[in-house]
């Protein structure tokens, strides 16, 4: 990995809380620390090629999941509800876990808020949390492919392609209102 990029989250990651990421998978046998890791590479990469602020995107992706509990397994944690389950909810909780540790800027707020729109229902602010979103789901995408078969995949992967695009209209139209 690149030195600037290692610079940008050596303070996180060397952080005992979200070293216990690694307690918990998130997709497969990928752990919560692993894919926050992946996520926030690729949105490095992405904010770099499209001079965006690369270092609040790169600490958002690294946080967005920082929510410390096994989703798979609530044990009380989450109250009862359709709408209190942990896709609605791990981007607050996640956020309340880094406002703890770190000093977050208004963007690293919103995109570890919102990482999960349009679940979340209010979209996000800014351009480099809409990244975080696709880059979010592609990381994912890419850790569940060693666990189903490639038909199961496809299916999968058609299923968001035909979501996705109803997405990108709407972002190209939040786009043109910045």
């Amino acid at each position: 990995m690149d030195k600037e990029f290692n610079d940008i989250i050596k303070p996180i990651i060397n952080n005992k809380e979200v070293q216990k990421m690694k307690l918990y998978r998130q997709h497969g046998e990928v752990t919560c620390f692993d894919h926050c890791l992946y996520v926030a590479f690729y949105s490095y990469k992405i904010a770099k090629l499209f001079n965006l602020d690369y270092v609040s995107m790169t600490r958002g992706a690294l946080l967005h999941d920082f929510f410390l509990y096994d989703w798979r397994n609530n044990n009380g944690i989450l109250q009862e509800g359709f709408f209190n389950k942990h896709a609605f909810v791990h981007g607050k909780i996640a956020y309340q876990n880094a406002s703890n540790y770190f000093k977050l800027n208004d963007k690293e707020k919103d995109i570890i808020v919102n990482h999960m729109w349009p679940v979340t229902i209010k979209p996000p602010k800014y351009r480099e949390t809409f990244i975080i979103t696709l880059t979010d789901k592609y990381s994912t995408i890419k850790e569940m492919m060693t666990l189903y078969s490639k038909e199961t995949i496809t299916k999968y992967i058609l299923f968001r392609i035909h979501v996705y695009n109803i997405l990108l209209v709407f972002i190209n139209v939040f786009m043109e209102k910045l």
